[in-house]
C-alpha cells in the first residue's frame, strides 16, 4: 500500500511537471530571472527612451493643470500584451520605479485580432489618451479607480466605467 501511495504521489508530480514546464509559465519565470540578450537590452533601452520623452509632455501637461507632480503612470499600448507595458514613473527622480503587464479591452469580441480602440459607449475597447485617476472603491478584483478621459479620444471614460485595478 506505501509503494501504491508512492508511485500515485511521483505520477501526480509528474504531471505537475510536465503541464509546468509546457505551459508556458516556465519560459516566463525563467525569462524574468535571466540576463538580458543584447537585443532586448536595447530593445529595454529604446523604451526607457521613449518614456523620457513623453514625461517631458506629462510634466508640461500635470504643471499646465495643477496635477499631482510626484508620480505618472504610462501605459504602451504599442507593445505586446505579454511585455511589461504599464510603467509606474517618478516624476521628482525621473526614472521607472516598476513595470508590469497590462490588459486591454477586447471590444466585445470573444478573440480581438490585432488591435482596436474605440470611445463609445458599450464598444468595451480600450480608449487611448490621457487620464485622470478618480475616487477609490472597492471592486471585483479589490482595490479600483474609476478613470476620467481627459481626451477627445477618451472622454467618455467615466461614462463607460473605464478602470484601473490589478487583476
Amino acid at each position: 500500500m506505501p509503494r501504491i501511495k508512492a508511485l500515485l504521489v511521483f505520477f501526480i508530480f509528474l504531471l505537475l511537471f510536465s503541464w509546468f514546464t509546457s505551459s508556458g509559465i516556465w519560459k516566463r519565470i525563467k525569462a524574468n530571472n535571466s540576463f538580458y540578450t543584447e537585443k532586448e537590452y536595447h530593445s529595454e533601452n529604446a523604451e526607457v527612451e521613449k518614456l523620457k520623452k513623453k514625461s517631458i509632455e506629462a510634466i508640461s501637461f500635470i504643471k499646465k493643470n495643477g496635477y499631482n507632480d510626484s508620480v505618472c503612470f504610462f501605459i504602451d499600448m504599442t507593445l505586446p500584451s505579454g511585455q511589461n507595458r504599464f510603467f509606474v514613473y517618478d516624476i521628482p527622480k525621473d526614472s521607472i520605479q516598476r513595470a508590469g503587464l497590462v490588459t486591454h479591452g477586447r471590444c466585445n469580441e470573444m478573440w480581438l485580432e490585432g488591435r482596436k480602440y474605440s470611445n463609445e459607449l458599450g464598444c468595451g475597447c480600450t480608449s487611448l489618451g490621457k487620464y485622470k485617476i478618480g475616487n477609490p472603491y472597492t471592486g471585483r478584483f479589490g482595490l479600483a479607480f474609476k478613470l476620467y478621459g481627459l481626451d477627445k479620444t477618451n472622454n467618455n471614460a467615466f461614462k463607460r466605467f473605464v478602470v484601473l485595478h490589478s487583476h
